[in-house]
């Protein structure tokens, strides 16, 4: 069935902790992790929090990537929502699982926007597809 986009939950458990606590890494690993799945980076913000704990936006066109970290349970919470067939998902989560150097990660995904009963292109995704084309 045909969907809006995908949305990747990954738990990402026994993660290196002191990489967990470093805002820059985390930053630039979110910003490499959207390269390696093909997405337009439009903005991002990261915060980190006292005494620990890093949360971050990385907006895509196609949608964004989140994570929220606890280093001191060696763990991060991360999203990657995409739209359209054109971004790999899956090769941002992939990416994400060996930079943190998760030994426990968990991968769900959920298709969002499920409005097509039938086997068919969404306008959307015809639309898109058309100015991938033009460029």
């Amino acid at each position: 069935m045909n969907s809006l986009g995908t949305h990747l939950l990954l738990e990402l458990k026994k993660c290196k902790k002191n990489i967990l606590a470093d805002l820059d890494f985390v930053e630039t690993a979110m910003l490499d992790a959207a390269a390696e799945a093909k997405a337009t980076i439009v903005e991002h913000k990261f915060h980190e929090f006292n005494p620990f704990g890093i949360s971050g936006m990385v907006i895509i066109a196609e949608s964004h990537l989140s994570i929220h970290t606890w280093p001191e349970y060696d763990y991060a919470a991360v999203d990657i929502f995409t739209c359209g067939d054109i971004i790999k998902p899956q090769e941002a989560a992939e990416f994400l699982i060996e930079r943190f150097g998760s030994l426990e990660p968990q991968i769900m995904e959920v298709k969002r926007g499920l409005i097509s009963i039938y086997d068919e292109k969404l306008p959307h995704k015809i639309l898109c597809e058309e100015k991938l084309v033009a460029r």
